[in-house]
This record gives structure tokens, sequence and C-alpha cells, in this order.
């Protein structure tokens, strides 16, 4: 408070009291080692994606293939979501709890609503911002390396995706942050979790075929192709898509996507084609578009419920 408070006996305002705790935690996030790396890391994978066909083609002397939609079927993977999930929000209630600094914390004039609000807003900005200024690099470098780019207007709703894709891992890692306190446990079992869903689902839809059911969990869901023109498209469902499928929706609203089962035991040395034993089911772009984007709002309100249910009812031992 300043001194005219003091001697008034007001208190600060609600937004200010608010962003006293999202600057708080913005500036403690921007910090850390990790989310640097991550960054780091990041721009490394995406200058990769633009800077190896220049130096493919130089090294075999063959011109680049132009690729006019590259920029608006870029996005992160679901490793990549995990990980900048993992780096703005694993230890962001965890670590109050580890440290002792949720006591001080608490005896501001905040309520541990307004502080998990807060720490959910900044965690929001961060990997907003950070998406904004890689995919800027990212839209900007594709033009140089794979020539004029179609429908650029849509670059929005990719990233508009992917930070919905990358919130179902915040919020997850805030719920278990706020249910364990403690850092390992929640990191452990993040991972745990994103690495069983990583392995199993493609294991999962290439021998049981591509299960509607896969669309329900957080993940590549199932695997399809739509025909557009002559050219056939692969297409992944799921909640690590929700981006590229929005797009596809917004350019193909009328298009229908082909959902087959492999037939493992006709694959032969040298098929660029894989034999299929005949279609199970089709889905219209609409559809999946919006499976991914309920399924994975429920997800995050679920998990953000419980996170905050355990944060106010956290007993605080001094």
């Amino acid at each position: 408070m300043t001194a005219m408070q003091q001697a008034t006996g007001t208190r600060p305002s609600w937004f200010t009291r608010f962003w006293a705790i999202v600057r708080y935690e913005m500036l403690w996030n921007i910090r850390k080692k990790k989310f640097i790396g991550v960054i780091i890391v990041a721009f490394v994978f995406a200058t990769l994606g633009l800077v190896l066909p220049s130096i493919l083609s130089s090294t075999t002397g063959t011109a680049i293939t132009a690729d006019p939609n590259f920029a608006i079927t870029y996005g992160a993977t679901s490793f990549g979501f995990f990980l900048f999930a993992l780096a703005t929000a694993m230890n962001s209630i965890s670590s109050e709890f580890e440290s002792g600094t949720i006591v001080p914390l608490l005896t501001k004039p905040v309520s541990r609503t307004m502080v998990f609000l807060g720490k959910l807003f900044a965690a929001f900005v961060i990997i907003l911002v950070s998406y904004v200024i890689l995919f800027t690099y990212t839209t900007v470098g594709s033009i140089f390396v794979y020539g004029p780019q179609n429908n650029l207007q849509l670059v929005p709703l990719v990233l508009l995706g992917n930070l919905i894709s990358t919130l179902i891992w915040v919020s997850l890692l805030l719920a278990m942050g706020s249910l364990t306190k403690n850092t390992i446990i929640t990191v452990l079992v993040a991972l745990g979790l994103f690495l069983a869903l990583l392995i199993a689902l493609p294991i999962v839809s290439v021998f049981a075929g591509p299960s509607q059911s896969l669309n329900y969990l957080p993940g590549s869901g199932a695997g399809g192709s739509m025909l557009v023109g002559n050219t056939t498209m692969s297409i992944s469902t799921g909640t690590d898509n929700i981006g590229v499928n929005i797009v596809n929706y917004v350019l193909y609203p009328s298009g229908n996507v082909t959902f087959s089962k492999i037939d493992l035991s006709a694959i032969q040395a040298g098929q660029t084609t894989l034999p299929t034993t005949g279609v199970l089911y089709t889905e219209p772009t609409s559809l999946i578009a919006l499976i991914a984007l309920g399924v994975a709002f429920v997800y995050i309100f679920v998990f953000l419920f419980i996170a905050w249910i355990a944060l106010k009812r956290s007993q605080i031992l001094e």
C-alpha cells in the first residue's frame, strides 16, 4: 500500500492486486533457466525446419520444392506442447509450498482464488507471447525458404489451436501441483501420462484401427486421409491438432476424412502406399475440429477446477 492508502484506510483495487500477482509470476517464470532453455530449443527446431531444406538442396543440387501451405500447417508437436507447459507450470504452485513462500504471499490482501487466477493468467500470457514470436519467425522464414505462402490470414488459427493444446498440460500440471504440493511428483505424474499417451495411441491406432474413442484422449487421436482435388492429405485428429484441423474446416468446409485400418499382413517391401482393410468410418472436417475443441476445453476446465479447489482447501503450516 502507498502512504496515502494507509492513511485513508483504503486497499488497492482488485485489478491492482491481481496484476501484482501476474507480474510476480511472469517475472519469476521468465527468469527460470528451464523456460529460457525451452525457448532456445523451440527456435533451434524451427530453424532446422527452415534451414535443412536449403542445406540438402545445395548438397544434392536439387531445387527446394515449393510448399505454399507450410505456414498454415506448421505447429508445435505434442512434445513441444508438453515442454512449454512444463517450463511455465510445473512448479507454479508446488514450489510456493516447498519453499514456504505461500505463507507471505497469502498474508497480502489477496485471496487464494486471486492467486490461482493470477498464476494461470501469467502462464497464458507467457505461452501466448512465446508462440506469437515463434510463429512470426517461422511464417517469415517459410516465405524465404518455401516461396509465397497461401492463406496467411489463417496462421492465427493454428497459433490459437497450439495454445489450447498446451493449456491442457498446463491445467494438468497446476492440478497435480495443488494436490501434491511437490514438484517432483507433479513432473513424474505428468511425464508418465504424456509418455503413455505418446506411445500407446499410435500403437492402438495401427493394430486396432483408428477408433473414434482415441479422439477423447489428449494426444494425436486417430489418423485418416482426405482427398483434396487429386491429392490425398493425411489428417490427424485429437487435441494435438486443433489448429490445423480448424484450418482444414475453414478451407474445406464440406470435406470428409476417411479412416481405414492398415492391413499389416499385406504390407510389402518398397510400398509407398499402405494397404488397408477397407473404410471403417468417415467424419466431416467440421465434426473433427468441433470434437477436438470440445474435448480440450473439458480437460482444461476439469483440471483447473481440481487445481482451484485443492488450492483453496490446502492447509498452510507456518
